[in-house]
């Protein structure tokens, strides 16, 4: 068990009070908060050691690389590779998925091609392919979802064919939470010879998380949404598929050799690094990777999950005047609960909760299409994550009840 009590004194903005009233951030799912140790660590290299890195024959520039280097072997332990040079550091899931889509995909996809996602993707997810899709000829394929929003696979014989060159899926919906059968899906795309690229960004800063396991050709997440800083991810690749693909962008550390007429590569994965890295914030999620593991992922989830049963519960109350969206079974499912108020705009709501100091998202979530498919302009979203707890979910669920109320007046 989590001593909550004691972990929620690492963040110092859970003691913020907002409008006057104490915090409630149930707004995980779009960032996650960072604890003092993350900070710190961010402070530490800027007062101590601020250096440019591999190239500094100078102290700073060897402890800055040093940390740096040490954050790109923790990050690959955390997700269960030996082979560190398979761990690309990026802004985010965004540019790691468009990293696969410009370099491998404009490599390997040509007319006829098919590439295979699902309605539940975040736009991440969909447009870089989309438009792939756009350049090469290629066509766009799509799993079904079942009417608790999972995927349905009763056809996937048939959707993964000879002619699927790539699948693409989130592990976890950042709307409907729920976690998909990703193994599964991995060894049907295998079969044919298609590779597989996951979103990772909902799922690997709240369970266990394992590449070598899963087989996965790809990986993407971010390190905002692991207590980490912003503007920094990560992009898992086989060794041997990155081996292969073109650098995404140009300039310094990436090159091995320049004339002034050509230049080669550098080594994995510096030929995807170009320029200047973000090395704080790097060495800041290594920091996260050192709370996250300190803390147990399998102890996060089984909290999460705690708690997103209780709500699920609690929000049966308002089962007249309100859909929750996703699998009721969290054995199938993560802490993003997402839903629509019939009488309630999710833009209203959340302001209505904002004034008591709740945090929650409103919006379509940057998942347009999966919108459509749930008939609704946009849901209202709640997500959990380490350091919340049953007695915010009760305080929520209190003044959901007062908002439901004041707006049918």
């Amino acid at each position: 068990m989590l001593n909550l009590e004691q972990m929620r004194k690492d963040f110092p903005i859970l003691n913020r009070k907002v409008h006057g009233k104490q915090l409630v951030y149930f707004d995980n799912g779009a960032t996650s908060q960072k604890p003092r140790q993350v900070i710190n660590e961010l402070v530490d290299y800027y007062e101590n050691y601020n250096s440019n890195i591999h190239r500094s024959v100078h102290l700073l520039g060897e402890e800055a690389t040093e940390k740096y280097e040490i954050a790109r072997s923790k990050i690959a332990s955390f997700i269960g590779t030996s082979v560190p040079e398979s761990i690309v550091f990026v802004r985010g899931t965004t540019e790691g998925i468009n990293l696969v889509a410009s370099s491998w995909g404009s490599m390997n996809i040509s007319a006829g091609d098919e590439i295979l996602l699902t309605p539940m993707e975040h736009h991440s997810n969909l447009v870089p392919w989309q438009l792939l899709a756009e350049r090469t000829g290629a066509q766009l394929k799509f799993f079904n979802l079942t009417e608790d929003g999972q995927l349905d696979l009763s056809n996937m014989d048939s959707l993964i064919s000879p002619n699927t060159k790539l699948v693409a899926l989130t592990i976890m919906s950042n709307v409907l939470g729920t976690i998909n059968p990703v193994k599964k899906i991995i060894d049907a795309a295998h079969s044919v010879g298609s590779i597989v690229v996951l979103d990772g960004a909902q799922s690997v800063p709240h369970m266990p998380t394992d590449v070598v396991d899963l087989d996965c050709d790809f990986l993407a997440f971010s390190g905002h949404k692991m207590l980490g800083p912003t503007g920094i991810g990560v992009l898992y690749g086989k060794k041997e598929i990155l081996d292969e693909m073109n650098p995404y962008m140009f300039g310094g550390e990436m090159v091995r050799q320049v004339s002034l007429e050509k230049s080669t590569w550098n080594d994995l994965p510096y030929k995807f690094e170009a320029g200047t890295p973000n090395i704080a914030d790097v060495i800041g999620l290594g920091a996260a990777v050192d709370y996250l593991l300190k803390i147990g992922l399998k102890n996060i989830h089984d909290h999460e999950i705690s708690l997103t049963s209780y709500a699920l519960t609690k929000l049966e109350e308002f089962s007249d005047r309100m859909k929750v969206f996703g699998p009721r079974d969290t054995n199938l499912r993560g802490g993003n609960i997402s839903f629509h108020c019939r009488d309630i705009h999710p833009h209203d709501l959340g302001t209505f909760l904002d004034q008591e100091g709740i945090a929650i998202r409103a919006g379509h979530h940057c998942a347009m299409p999966l919108m459509h498919c749930l008939e609704v302009p946009a849901t209202g979203r709640a997500s959990f994550y380490l350091y919340n707890t049953h007695d915010e979910i009760d305080f929520f669920i209190t003044i959901l009840g007062k908002a439901l109320n004041y707006f049918e007046k």
